[in-house]
């Protein structure tokens, strides 16, 4: 199969991965044949690419760091959740969601055990989802990220459930915020600005109420958005004074917010994502951090289309863990726009005088 851009997308391509609803339910499943309709459906939904059939590399299938059924569960549990608190206060003093605590535990630990059983920690995150599924879609990846990046740092078995229960409710408040708020595409006034920035106090306000949820999990709701030379919210903390697991998960949001496409801008690819965080360490984020998240995250994922500085066209067909800039390439097409009698591959990393110019 192989990624491309929804405008290169034709009639008659079939779908090799399917792509999700915001519960996490299937739009559009594999193996559908796109026509016209389809297309433009896609086009509405904010799809801007997926996954096709292509014969010349039928047997590149890019393996999502966690398994679908586990996907789906989380994103079913999130979706569900957050759903339960839009528009309902708190009453009687009982919570809204009471086995909040204990559901988001066991959902974490099965995302744990799909980690665990992976030969890398190299992450490749690959699902396609509509644009409604963002904060559902978006608080799974970044639970992903962060775990991956608590295994890296050594945490224990408490401290990971820690950091992956904050890290699937961090952006819970945002079910407080307008969702036509949150749909806007240009600038924000000061006051709208504010109420949006409300989500962090407001996601904590929620999680600290419940006894089975720790502190310092909420913590990551209450921080995420605080940078390390003190210019975040909601209040300018500076350097170690931000949680680490708030500042693991601050990392993960940045990341997966810049590689999804959202209603005022195009999606980053990996790379561009990559090098907006170097260039933001030390300033914004931990260095040490930052150094160590990308060590992890898969850059160019399989089935990646590549421009080559040599005028090729190729498909990533396998990544190294040592050199995630520098992966192996099956070249589909030449440079003069002919295809290969045989496809062929190049390894990047011993032909350094080839570089990627830039993602198709």
């Amino acid at each position: 199969m192989r990624k491309v851009q929804i405008d290169q997308v034709k009639p008659g391509d079939k779908i090799a991965k399917p792509i999700f609803q915001e519960n996490g339910n299937v739009l559009l499943g594999e193996g559908v044949e796109l026509n016209d309709r389809y297309i433009e459906r896609l086009r509405n939904f904010g799809i801007d690419f997926l996954f096709v059939e292509d014969g010349l590399t039928a047997d590149l299938i890019p393996e999502d760091t966690i398994r679908e059924e586990t996907r789906k569960q989380a994103v079913d549990m999130i979706f569900k959740t957050m759903s339960s608190f839009k528009d309902q206060p708190v009453t009687k003093g009982r919570t809204i969601a009471p086995d909040m605590g204990r559901n988001f535990r066991a959902i974490f630990g099965q995302i744990m055990q799909d980690l665990a059983a992976r030969p890398n920690m190299l992450v490749n995150l690959t699902s396609i989802h509509a644009k409604d599924a963002y904060l559902f879609q978006h608080s799974f990846n970044v639970a992903v990220l962060a775990g991956i990046m608590g295994i890296a740092k050594g945490f224990n078995r408490n401290q990971l459930e820690e950091l992956g229960i904050g890290a699937l409710l961090f952006d819970i408040g945002m079910t407080k915020i307008s969702p036509k708020l949150l749909s806007h595409t240009g600038g924000f006034t000061k006051e709208e600005q504010m109420i949006v920035q409300s989500h962090a106090k407001e996601g904590f306000d929620i999680l600290r109420k419940y006894h089975d949820i720790s502190i310092v999990s909420a913590h990551c709701a209450l921080q995420h958005h605080e940078r390390f030379n003190g210019s975040g919210y909601p209040r300018g903390l500076k350097g170690d004074d931000i949680h680490m697991y708030a500042q693991i998960v601050g990392i993960a949001d940045t990341f997966d917010a810049l590689t999804s496409p959202r209603p005022h801008r195009k999606r980053y690819t990996a790379s561009e994502a990559i090098e907006f965080l170097f260039a933001a360490g030390g300033t914004f984020f931990d260095l040490d951090l930052i150094k160590l998240f990308c060590k992890h995250i898969s850059i160019y994922p399989i089935s990646t289309s590549l421009l080559l500085s040599t005028g090729q066209v190729g498909v990533v067909s396998e990544n190294n863990e040592l050199a995630v800039h520098r992966p192996r390439v099956r070249i589909i097409m030449e440079k003069d726009g002919t295809q290969p009698k045989e496809p062929y591959e190049i390894e990047l990393k011993n032909e350094l005088f080839i570089t990627i110019v830039k993602e198709l």
